[in-house]
Order: structure tokens, then C-alpha cells, then sequence
């Protein structure tokens, strides 16, 4: 079961089509619910009573108990139980224990290359000889473990464990109390869904997240030879506790929970999840764990990253959607996977992916389009054979070629093709699809590349009408400096949010697509025959994307201890860069100009520290989304622990006002065209007296006007709201696209918008 999650993880467009797993976020039959009961300040009275009384009539039934940062627990009930336990005094809400999924060096290099503002700057501004230096800033990792013996994660130079932390190093028999040091101060496990008791990674997931959120820079790093360099984390100064949620059988809710808890009352400032539910599940505070728990971390202060999820490029895909996290897309960073494929009439293919096969250079080798290894059975016709679908190619036709093969049939894995291609004898394979190309895999010591469409017709046309077509597929190089980049990639869930389509999400995007980052030294799964597990390894994904962003949420915390979750989470949107290393507007995988629904704000630049302005947003106002949702007072008051005594929700409260929360960008859906008013309020964090200008990007038949034009902000006055009017005379359809910038000469900060008929 482990290889299953890995090898989903690390190939994703090897996405195993025909056995998704219960891991999509459904609901697991495993009988274990989970009872939420609100704040840590609402009546502990009916906590323990409820709690008490449960675990009279069934000792064994409790499976976590939270009751540091919120109050409820997770239990093995049935459903008429379940269904009784929802009646009881503070009870918020009672529902099945969900699985959540895994949303699985050079990247940061490349964040800096395309910085418009140099670091040095910043380094003499806050007087840092290097952002390396140890701090106290802890980023609480909720994965599959850590791998502590990793070099990313060693602790010379790093001070006393600090004086805040709260948190803990559990024990097992692989992983003992000096398996925690100054760096990785803490580690927890979860024994829910667990298919083994312990805080160590056998899976990779979490230690390549760990450290590319966070580890120390280590030189000479690469996977078998590729991707060389220095691998090193967002903020190598941050500490690092471990919270193992997943197991063999996925990310269990309960967990998720417990971990939150855990984490909240350990100390934590960052939180990074690559991890959540299927499309369309939330946020909700019925059945969403992650929801429900980052609210309560954001409400103590603490910042949550979540990964946008890998169900992209469909529409209304994206995860982890709630208000107070930041949601991350994935892209594409200057560094390319080649797999040349050269023919016999000396044409030259550039391929891609991850393989190191040994074929002589020389092309040598017969190529067999698909299509001319078709089995002689009714039961295949000639578009499977062309497609490679297993069981439809002749095993006598395969052997001892390299075999070409299509994308065009959805039902069948690349996967599934390749493990029958290579048991049918091929001594390679060219597998033509556009997602393969632009996400490079790892098909071990198998000759395997990647060619796009375009590409692929080439061969096609060269495998069928050459009198006896050759080829052979040369070993993996890494290319640098590869344009354009960066693009946002296939996989990377896309907006507008299927819950409320008036909060933009993502928010921002960072570097998801092969990265190098550690790995577990005695993993087999990605080991090469006849060598030595590999200490690091390459992986695509959100799951890639989210740590970039938890590691740089550290690093402005570190700088600026006083921030809220919202003024980081604006520091990064609103120094977002739109712009790829070729001076054009960044683009989807496909080629279109990427909209906000495809990387929320932009790519995420590597110094977000002085943004100038930010846009500050209250707990009062997730209350009052609660409310626009739907929330009742009464339920709203047992969720948060700040609420206000006289707490109420507006009596005209309703979807669209959602779009008047202190967001750094802006939504608007079901727009008629009609005068619409969004209040914003900025603050100045510059500590100067300035004056700001507003610059508007608009659609074509949409008028936007913001009042005031300019914003002076002085020592007394730091804070100012602004209003933005949206109309349009002509009727507007679809989506609109467009962005407000202030700018005072020094500083651009700048908010997307959509407004939408829909």
C-alpha cells in the first residue's frame, strides 16, 4: 500500500484512473465519527459529560480527544448514536471520520532570479547577514513524518529549543527521543489510519515537504545525478514539528484534528498542510477537519498553508478554500527533465521525464507504433492497441522494441500502460502526451520520455511510413534556464470556489513541478537496482507548492513577529509577480494567459518582507462570512473563542456579501451589470508618511472606479478604507478579469479582481 501512495505521488500523470481510492476525501466506513464542539472556551461541562457517558458504555470506543485549542473528540459510533449525540448540549456538529488525500533546490533560486526587488535590499534594511540564521519561528509540518536523519534537518548552529514551545517528541521503536534536536524540536503521530505507530516517514511525502519548507542548505544535492546543486528550504532558520496524519490508509480527518489541537497548544507560528479533500467537499464546519481547524489556529495566530489540490484544470477543483488559510497553486520553475528521443533518419525529438536506461545513443532500436502490435481478438480494436491499453498489444509484436503509444483513451493509466508495456517485453517506450511532457516522472532505469502532441505526430508519422523506423531514447539531462518559465501547471486545482465563488481562490502560486528535496535514506521504492537509496528525490505537485509558501510565511514572521495570519497572507499576494522570466504574462500549461482562478495573485516572489500596504482581515469578519453562509448566531458562538458577547449577524446577511470582507483581492459573482460597492481598508506597515496611487487593469465593458484615487496615509492616520465600484452598461457574461494597484513610487501593491455572471 505505501508503494501505491508514493508512486501516485510521484507521478502524476501516472494518476491511477481505474483505483482512486477512498483517499479523495470520501467517507471511510471505518465507524469512527467525529463530534465538534467548538472552542476551547465554550462549556467544557458538556465536553466531559458527553465525553464521560461515552466512554462508560463503550471503554474502548474514544479514538481522540481534543480539548487544548477546541473542544470534541472522534469515537467508534454508530449511526444512530451519532445521530443522538447531534441533539446534545454543544454539540456543533457530528460526522463521519473523512480521508483526505495527499496532494503530491533549484526552485528557490529561481523564486529569487525573478524577485523584482533584490534581497540585499531587505538584508540591510532589517540588518541580516543571511536568511540561513537560525530563529525561533517553528513551522508545524501535518504529513506523513519526517525522516530525521536527513542532513536537511541538523541542528549545528541552531540555538536552545525555544522557550515557547510546548510540544513534544514521541517515541517508538524507530524513532527515539535523540531523534529530535534543535531543529526538528517536536514530533507527534496519530494512531488513527495508521498502518504503523510512529513519527517516522516511510512514505517520503512529508520529509520532502519538511524540508523544502525548511531545511538547511546541502550542497552537492540530487537525485542520482540530476537536478545538482544546493537543495535548501524557504526559511532554513525556522525550527520544524512533525505531525504524522497520514497513513497507509490515507489522511483520517480525526487526525487532522488532533494534530491541529496538538499543534495550536504546542507552540507553532506556521502551518503547513499538503494535504485535503476532494473538490466540492467544503469549507464547512459540519465536515471539513481542515476548515474547522485552521480557524482555530488562525484565531490564536497562527498561519495556515494549505495546497490547493491536483484536480486541475477543471473548473471549481481547487481545496482547502476557506477564507482564513492561504490556498496555493502549483507552477513550473526554469529547470527542464530531457529525454532526447533520436530516429533512425537522424531526426532529433526532444523528450522528457525522469529515466536513466542505458540504449546505446545510436538509434538502433525498432520503433513499433502502437497500433501495429494490436492482438488478434474482437475484443481490442485498433485505438486501444494505438493507446497501449493492456492486454490489447501482442506480447510476440512488443518484445525487444520501443514502443509508441498515445494519451488519447482516459480509462487506463500512463501507468497501467507502462507496467504492460514493459511485461510484454519493450525495451522502451515513448508515451505521447502533452500533461507527461510538462511534469517530469521517474520511470527508474526503464527507457521512458515524454513527448508533446506535436511532437508526438512526428513520430507517429515516422513510425508508420518508414520502411524499418529506429529510434533510441537517451538517458535523462537536466536543462537550466528553460522558457518560459514559470507556468502553471495541468495538475493545479483551479477556481473559482465551488463553496463561495466571492472569496478568490488560490491565492497565490509557487514552485510545484520536480522538485528536489530530501527523501528517506532507506526507501527502496525510488532506489535504482545495483545503488544506494537516493537522500533526495524529485516530486511534482501542490503538495510541492504549499511548503514554498509555508517556508516564506516563516521567514516574513521572523521579521515581523507581530504580523497576523491576514497581513502575511497579503504580503504575499500583494507582492505577487504576474510576469515569466521572458517578460510576458505567465501561462497556463496549455498556453493561455493564467487568470486568477488558475494562480490566484500571481507567482510568489522570495521577499514579500515590506509590502508597503496591507490588508488586514478581522476575526469579526470570518464571523460575519459564517454568517453570510449561513451560520446561526448560536452555532457561530460555540465555534470561536474571541466572538463578541453582542455578537450578531446582520439581518440582510447573504452570499454576496462576501465580497465585502478585507480581502487582498476581490470576487463578485452573479453580476448583473448593476452598480456593485466592495470597501477595502489598507495599512500602511512602512512606518512613513506616503502617498498612494490607484492604477486600475479592467476588462473591456466594465467599469471599475475606486474612491478615493489616492490614499495619504500620516504618523496619526495609518489606516484608510477605500471603496471600489463595479458597472457595466453592456451585459457582461462569463468571468472578468482584472487587478488594482497603489503605488507610491517605492511600492506596488497590487490586488486581482473577478467579477462573474455566474
Amino acid at each position: 500500500m505505501k508503494s501505491l501512495y508514493v508512486l501516485c505521488s510521484l507521478i502524476f500523470f501516472l494518476a491511477c484512473l481505474l483505483t482512486k481510492s477512498k483517499a479523495n476525501g470520501t467517507e471511510e466506513s471505518n465507524g469512527v465519527y467525529i463530534v465538534y464542539m467548538g472552542s476551547a472556551s465554550a462549556s467544557r461541562n458538556n465536553h466531559n459529560l458527553l465525553l464521560n457517558s461515552l466512554v462508560t458504555r463503550k471503554r474502548s470506543a474514544v479514538v481522540h480527544n481534543y480539548q487544548n485549542s477546541f473542544l470534541g473528540f472522534a469515537a467508534h459510533l454508530t449511526q444512530k448514536e451519532a445521530n443522538e449525540i447531534a441533539r446534545k448540549p454543544g454539540v456543533v456538529s457530528v460526522f463521519p471520520d473523512p480521508v483526505l488525500q495527499l496532494h503530491t533546490t533549484r526552485s528557490w533560486d529561481f523564486l529569487k532570479y525573478q524577485t523584482l526587488v533584490e534581497p540585499q535590499y531587505f538584508r540591510s534594511r532589517y540588518n541580516i547577514s543571511s536568511f540561513n540564521e537560525a530563529s525561533d519561528v517553528i513551522i508545524g509540518v501535518l504529513d506523513t513524518g519526517v525522516w530525521p536523519e536527513s542532513e536537511s534537518f541538523h541542528d549545528d548552529g541552531f540555538g536552545p529549543i525555544p522557550s515557547k514551545w510546548k510540544g513534544t517528541c514521541m517515541e517508538s521503536d524507530d524513532f527515539k527521543s535523540t531523534s529530535c534536536n534543535r531543529k526538528i524540536i517536536g514530533a507527534r503521530y496519530y494512531k488513527a489510519g495508521g498502518d504503523f505507530n510512529s513519527p517516522r516517514d516511510r512514505n517520503g511525502h512529508g520529509t520532502h515537504v519538511a524540508s523544502t519548507a525548511a531545511g538547511n542548505e546541502v550542497s552537492n544535492a540530487s537525485y542520482y545525478g540530476l537536478a545538482m546543486g544546493s537543495a535548501k528550504g524557504g526559511f532554513p532558520g525556522s525550527r520544524i514539528a512533525s505531525y504524522r496524519v497520514c497513513g497507509g490508509r490515507g489522511c483520517f480527518g480525526s487526525s487532522i484534528l488532533a494534530a491541529f489541537d496538538d499543534a495550536i497548544e504546542d507552540g507553532v507560528d506556521v502551518l503547513s498542510l499538503s494535504l485535503g479533500s476532494r473538490p466540492g467537499y467544503g469549507p464547512n464546519f459540519q465536515r471539513d477537519p481542515i476548515a474547522i481547524g485552521s480557524f482555530h489556529a488562525v484565531e490564536k495566530g497562527v498561519t495556515v498553508v494549505c495546497s490547493a489540490g491536483n484536480d486541475g484544470p477543471s473548473r471549481e477543483s481547487v481545496v482547502n478554500v476557506a477564507p482564513w488559510v492561504i490556498t496555493v497553486a502549483a507552477s513550473s520553475i526554469d529547470r527542464d527533465f530531457q529525454a532526447d528521443i533520436v530516429l533512425g533518419d537522424k531526426t532529433v525529438i526532444k523528450g522528457g521525464g525522469i529515466n536513466f536506461g542505458e540504449l546505446q545513443r545510436s538509434p538502433i532500436y525498432p520503433l513499433l507504433y502502437g497500433n501495429a502490435a494490436k492482438r488478434n481478438s474482437s475484443t481490442y480494436d485498433e485505438i486501444d492497441a494505438k493507446n497501449c491499453i493492456p492486454r490489447a498489444l501482442d506480447r510476440e509484436k512488443v518484445k525487444g522494441n520501443i514502443v509508441l503509444c498515445e494519451n488519447e483513451e482516459g480509462l487506463y493509466s500512463a501507468k497501467q500502460k507502462l507496467a504492460g508495456v514493459m511485461n510484454l517485453g519493450a525495451i522502451g517506450m515513448v508515451f505521447i502526451s502533452d500533461e507527461a511532457r510538462a511534469v517530469a516522472s521517474s520511470a527508474g532505469s526503464f527507457p521512458l520520455a515524454a513527448v508533446s502532441r506535436n511532437d508526438g505526430k512526428k513520430l507517429i508519422s515516422y513510425a508508420s511510413t518508414a520502411r524499418k523506423p529506429t529510434a533510441t531514447i537517451l538517458p535523462t539531462v537536466s536543462v537550466t534556464q528553460y522558457k518560459p518559465a514559470p507556468v502553471v501547471a495541468y495538475f493545479s486545482a483551479r477556481g473559482p470556489s465551488f463553496a463561495t465563488p466571492d472569496v478568490l481562490k488560490p491565492d497565490v502560486a509557487a514552485p510545484g513541478v520536480a522538485i528536489l528535496a530530501s527523501w528517506p535514506d532507506k526507501d527502496s521504492v525510488v532506489k535504482l537496482a545495483g545503488k544506494k537509496s537516493p537522500l533526495f528525490y524529485i516530486l511534482s505537485g501542490t503538495s510541492m507548492a504549499c511548503p514554498h509558501v509555508s517556508g516564506l510565511a516563516a521567514m516574513i514572521k521572523s521579521q515581523n513577529p507581530d504580523w497576523s495570519p491576514a497581513a502575511i497572507r497579503s504580503a504575499l499576494m500583494t507582492t505577487a509577480s504576474q510576469t515569466n522570466n521572458i517578460k510576458k504574462p505567465i501561462t497556463t500549461n496549455s498556453g493561455s494567459i493564467a487568470t486568477p482562478y488558475d494562480f490566484g495573485a500571481g507567482e510568489v516572489t522570495s521577499d514579500p518582507l515590506q509590502p508597503g500596504l496591507v490588508y488586514e482581515t478581522e476575526i469579526i469578519e470570518y464571523l460575519h462570512y459564517l454568517c453570510n453562509v449561513g451560520y446561526n448566531v448560536d452555532t457561530i458562538k460555540r465555534i470561536s473563542s474571541t466572538v463578541p458577547s453582542d455578537f450578531t449577524c446582520p439581518s440582510n446577511s447573504n452570499k454576496n456579501l462576501i465580497s465585502n470582507m478585507n480581502y487582498p483581492s476581490i470576487a463578485i459573482s452573479k453580476f448583473n451589470g448593476k452598480e456593485r460597492k466592495v470597501s477595502r481598508k489598507v495599512t500602511n506597515v512602512d512606518n512613513e508618511d506616503t502617498t498612494y496611487t490607484a492604477s486600475v487593469e479592467a476588462p473591456n465593458g466594465l467599469e471599475v472606479k475606486v474612491v478615493p484615487h489616492k490614499l495619504k496615509f500620516t504618523e496619526s492616520e495609518n489606516e484608510i478604507t477605500y471603496q471600489v465600484i463595479f458597472k457595466s452598461d453592456s451585459k457582461l457574461s462569463g468571468d472578468n478579469f482584472g487587478a488594482i494597484t497603489w503605488s507610491n513610487g517605492k511600492y506596488r501593491v497590487r490586488s486581482p479582481f473577478v467579477v462573474s455572471s455566474k
